[in-house]
């Protein structure tokens, strides 16, 4: 129906723009030229320098064929090159795909043939990895080496173009290209694998515009920021705070490895006020010697997700200087979509309830249209009693395109117009909501997914193995790490080294059971594997079980 609204006011350039956030940059550009956007050890790049240098790059790939739809894989850490490529590659109306840095090469190789990756960049530290991937590849990629002067360590060139030289030969003034639609595709990020391969998730450039605003409101972000680089930008973009931190003016400290000497050094030396990461950060600044620490006057505001960080950590992180606030999300919702928002009126309560509360995964962000859970059937909302069980669900701009040439798989991500989670929760009184359990076992180890099923698929290979469950078991320093609960075929022996060595020469290093436990798994009385039993069995266990 038309309205009086509707009639003669329709759409045009002057009142309808697509959203994206590579105009981010550009303004932070034309308002804030000389402001420091990137630290990299001695390297100071001012936000004239990075637009310039996003520019070149945008008019270089389409110098070299690269258009829109086309996809610009990138194996890098968190340098200068990673920041300027996320904003480059789509200038170039290309899609860019960030890479895992810890994959091994036989799913880098399906990921460039999937994505039909037509430019490769890659850092010089990771050519052993990507050289096999190519050999493994039907695709065959432009490749451009990037070699940083931060590492000097051991790495080849791959390809016949160096990325210095390439962007140069860029222009600096490359009138680029506002998306056509928001709708179009902005990045590519895989998930890992469940069952079989692992799936291609597309962001679009309202989303990624929107999530990256999110960031500013959740996180309590306010112009000019000094965010540290520990959260790698591969994932999920790096929860899009490579745009979020240019919408506000922001300075990008980058860092190549976490360490905790590095991190206490660039809190102190560049006035670090945000940083992101899983666990496995708190850990490592908590755990460093008192040689490897800086003081510092500032108040440090660190996003972490994962599993909610225990109250003895979240007292030690607030006593050493940081402010933790807890997020949920997934590869589909752009990073974090959830944040567990804290009323001030709590911080009289018990210790023991206030713990209660912070282990909660909270509320939708504010770009976020909608968070529940349901029965997974029937589409209701559960009671929001605290107790009764469902699959949480959400909907809203910040959950991605769909899976790349996967229709079936995004067709039941969205069935019921909710995008299914895969997550089992509940949801209180107050609305906030708790994960209980993942319903496909995939369990998170330092901020990274590893799947219950690819480990476990891994050691039945092993000819001494009859039946094998592997579970999360909590661990204070990686939030969870995986055990293996495995029995031996009759008149075979294998000791858990052996299967440990064996799982190293299958998986990721990252991916292998921390122990190995030879026991009668439990079953129903149609043989379905109970893991919830496993899971109490390896909380009860001690560190070196096995």
């Amino acid at each position: 129906m038309t309205t009086a609204f509707d009639r003669d006011l329709d759409r045009n350039p002057a009142n309808h723009q697509p959203l994206t956030p590579l105009s981010f940059l550009e303004r932070a550009s034309s308002v804030f030229p000389d402001r420091t956007a990137i630290v990299h050890g001695p390297l100071r790049r001012s936000y004239r320098e990075l637009y310039e240098r996003a520019r070149r790059l945008a008019s270089a790939l389409q110098g070299a064929g690269v258009g829109r739809g086309d996809t610009v894989s990138v194996m890098l850490p968190n340098t200068p090159t990673m920041v300027e490529c996320h904003y480059g590659v789509p200038m170039a109306g290309a899609v860019l795909n960030t890479l895992n840095t810890r994959l091994d090469a036989a799913i880098l190789a399906f990921t460039f043939d999937h994505a039909e990756t037509r430019v490769l960049i890659t850092d010089r530290e990771f050519s052993p990895v990507i050289r096999e991937a190519l050999a493994l590849a039907r695709v065959r990629p432009r490749v451009i080496d990037v070699d940083d002067p931060q590492y000097a360590g051991p790495g080849e060139r791959l390809g016949a173009d160096d990325y210095e030289a390439f962007i140069a030969a860029g222009d600096s003034q490359f009138a680029w290209a506002m998306p056509g639609d928001e709708w179009d595709a902005i990045s590519l990020n895989y998930t890992s694998g469940t069952t079989g391969d692992p799936k291609g998730v597309v962001y679009h450039h309202r989303g990624a515009a929107l999530l990256a605003t999110g960031n500013v409101l959740s996180c309590d972000m306010r112009r000019h920021p000094v965010y540290l680089w520990t959260l790698p930008m591969f994932h999920c973009n790096g929860w899009c705070f490579p745009w979020t931190v240019s919408l506000l003016a922001g300075t990008h400290v980058c860092l190549r490895q976490v360490r905790a000497k590095a991190i206490y050094d660039a809190i102190a030396d560049h006035g670090v006020t945000h940083l992101c990461g899983a666990p496995i950060v708190m850990a490592t600044l908590l755990d460093a010697p008192q040689a490897e620490r800086r003081g510092f006057p500032q108040r440090v505001s660190f996003t972490t997700a994962a599993a909610p960080p225990p109250e003895a950590v979240l007292a030690a992180m607030a006593a050493a200087g940081f402010d933790v606030t807890h997020v949920y999300g997934l590869t589909e919702t752009y990073g974090p979509a959830v944040v567990n928002e804290w009323h001030e009126a709590w911080n009289s309560l018990p210790p023991a309830e206030q713990a209660a509360r912070k282990a909660r995964q909270g509320v939708r962000y504010a770009a976020l249209d909608a968070l529940d859970v349901v029965d997974p059937d029937t589409m209701v909302s559960v009671p929001a009693d605290g107790t009764t069980l469902g699959e949480v669900v959400m909907r809203g701009n910040v959950v991605m395109k769909g899976y790349l040439k996967n229709p079936s798989a995004t067709a039941k991500a969205f069935a019921g117009g909710w995008f299914h989670t895969g997550d089992l929760g509940v949801k209180h009184p107050d609305g906030y909501v708790q994960l209980k359990d993942r319903s496909k076992d995939i369990i998170i180890s330092g901020g990274e997914n590893i799947s219950s099923i690819e480990v476990e698929d891994a050691l039945y290979k092993h000819p001494a193995v009859a039946n094998v469950a592997v579970v999360a078991r909590p661990d204070a320093k990686w939030g969870e790490t995986p055990w293996a609960f495995v029995e031996l075929k009759t008149g075979h022996k294998a000791t858990a080294e052996e299967l440990m060595d064996w799982c190293r020469q299958h998986l990721a290093r990252y991916k292998c059971p921390r122990g190995i436990v030879f026991a009668d798994i439990p079953k129903t009385s149609t043989g379905k594997i109970q893991k919830f039993k496993l899971r109490e069995t390896a909380k009860a266990m001690p560190t070196d079980g096995g």
